[in-house]
């Protein structure tokens, strides 16, 4: 099973007696699931659907739903008037013209437009028809971004176990110099320590245990040990597939550790060119994986 990327993009489209529903998603990554929806108001009251089917089908990304409609239904509305206002407006209109001695001139075009005599009335919209029309274009939507976002986690997770191969590859050659760069470290100073007590008389085998003491401050046998676990966790874990960007970052940001252990360790040119390179290598990989939903 492959993992899938967080980034992507899907569109769905269902149409029914006149009406066109379009629903587009885009997403890309992020820490948990964040919905930002766009809709009419004609549809306002679908929100809460759209959220359930998400959540039932995505576990992290951010995610801008953007719902548009085309509506080619006719007979949804009629207008209304309100005749006893019209008559209070023509009686108060007649009052005016018979007191004020003045020349009536209300039109029916004038009279159409005083406030509140014309209203517009829309039939009521099935709710329940609206909401199958629009969950039809959000799951093909779901259907279309799910493609790409599989797709584009297949390619990741080739990338990753590419890179995760290479830092095997490194920390063996790490396991393989460390015991030199100990008994490198441990014969540099008994050197030291001789050549400053000099004459001094001390007991050898004391010495001896001090300075192995010491010297296994710079042993990274259990660093590399915890390394090697992680990476075998990790191959794990990113085999099952699904939803695991999470415990993937928290496997890298550990081996990440262990590496900074190991550069602060360590006290050989060659073992410390290769810690960088390791730290390098993870780097790759955790920036990769901040898109694994």
């Amino acid at each position: 099973m492959a993992v899938n990327s967080m980034t992507g993009y899907g569109k769905g489209i269902a149409e029914r007696d006149g009406l066109k529903v379009v629903v587009e998603l885009k997403s890309v990554n992020h820490r948990f699931l964040d919905l930002m929806i766009k809709t009419p108001k004609l549809f306002n009251f679908s929100e809460d659907a759209i959220r359930k089917c998400m959540k039932e089908s995505f576990a992290r990304g951010h995610f801008d739903i953007f719902v548009n409609y085309e509506d080619t239904r006719q007979d949804r509305t009629s207008v209304s008037f309100d005749y006893s206002l019209v008559n209070a407006y023509v009686e108060a209109a007649k009052k005016i013209s018979s007191e004020y001695f003045v020349q009536d001139t209300l039109s029916t075009a004038q009279i159409i437009a005083l406030p509140d005599v014309a209203k517009v009335v829309c039939e009521d919209e099935d709710q329940d028809f609206l909401n199958n029309i629009v969950l039809e274009a959000l799951k093909q939507a779901i259907e279309n971004i799910s493609k790409m976002r599989a797709s584009e986690g297949v390619l990741m997770q080739n990338d990753v176990m590419n890179k995760m191969a290479t830092i095997k590859d490194i920390v063996k050659v790490i396991e393989e110099k460390a015991p030199g760069m100990v008994e490198e470290h441990f014969a540099k100073v008994k050197e030291r320590v001789q050549e400053m007590l000099k004459d001094v008389a001390i007991d050898e085998a004391k010495l001896l245990n001090e300075i192995a003491f010491y010297t296994d401050k710079v042993c990274v046998d259990e660093e590399i040990q915890r390394l090697k676990s992680h990476l075998d966790h990790f191959a794990e874990i990113i085999s099952k597939g699904g939803a695991c960007g999470k415990q993937l970052d928290f496997i890298v940001q550990e081996m990440n550790r262990e590496a900074n252990t190991c550069g602060s360790k360590c006290n050989n040119i060659e073992v410390s060119n290769q810690v960088i390179a390791l730290k390098n290598e993870i780097e790759k990989v955790r920036e990769q994986i901040q898109n694994i939903e």
